[in-house]
């Protein structure tokens, strides 16, 4: 019974990373929406696109995805994040303590650190060798041309990022965010 508890402890980071994914699913989704429907649409997925209509969604893609950021960031608050961002800038003394306890941690918990991504590499990988089943083994890529949902030449590219932009890309930042602030002992205990 200690051991498994050591080890929960050891997998804190990523256990943190599903509970804010669950906790905050919906929103975590609709952001991967909106950057995976403006990815498969640069991919022509529903005919040609302009340089001007191309270089939009991209800034839309990309803000999808710093909302998401400023909102782990945050702890499920956006201006938390943005606050949080700001602070780093703006505090010379605060980003050394930062450094400083990021040192710490590192030296103290460095088998944890190493567990947490190995684990997240793992994760990853799943999630990717799962989108590549879906594009290369499947025939859905064909029944969404079958019935006219994407055009003729779209490629199976088209349905690799559709996913990663619904599952590989948020958990990477939402690990990412969850464990800087892990590292820098900014994380509770708990999260909601």
């Amino acid at each position: 019974m200690a051991t498994s508890l050591k080890w929960l402890n050891t997998l804190d980071c990523t256990l943190h990373t599903i509970r804010f994914i669950k906790h905050h699913y919906l929103l975590i989704l609709a952001l991967g929406l909106v950057a995976a429907f403006g990815r498969i649409i640069q991919l022509k997925a529903f005919g040609p696109v302009s340089p001007l209509s191309f270089t939009l969604l991209e800034i839309v893609i990309e803000s999808s995805r710093i909302l998401l950021f400023l909102y782990v960031l945050g702890l499920s608050n956006i201006k938390s994040g943005i606050l949080k961002t700001l602070h780093l800038f703006t505090d010379k003394r605060g980003r050394k303590q930062t450094w400083l306890a990021a040192l710490r941690t590192i030296r103290a918990r460095w088998f944890a650190l190493l567990i947490n991504l190995g684990m997240f590499a793992c994760i990853a990988l799943l999630f990717n060798l799962f989108i590549d089943h879906i594009a290369y083994q499947t025939c859905l890529l064909l029944t969404l041309k079958d019935h006219q949902v994407v055009a003729q030449q779209s490629s199976a590219w088209t349905v690799i990022l559709f996913f990663k932009n619904l599952s590989v890309i948020p958990f990477t930042i939402v690990f990412e965010v969850l464990f800087l602030l892990w590292l820098t002992n900014r994380l509770p205990k708990s999260l909601t």
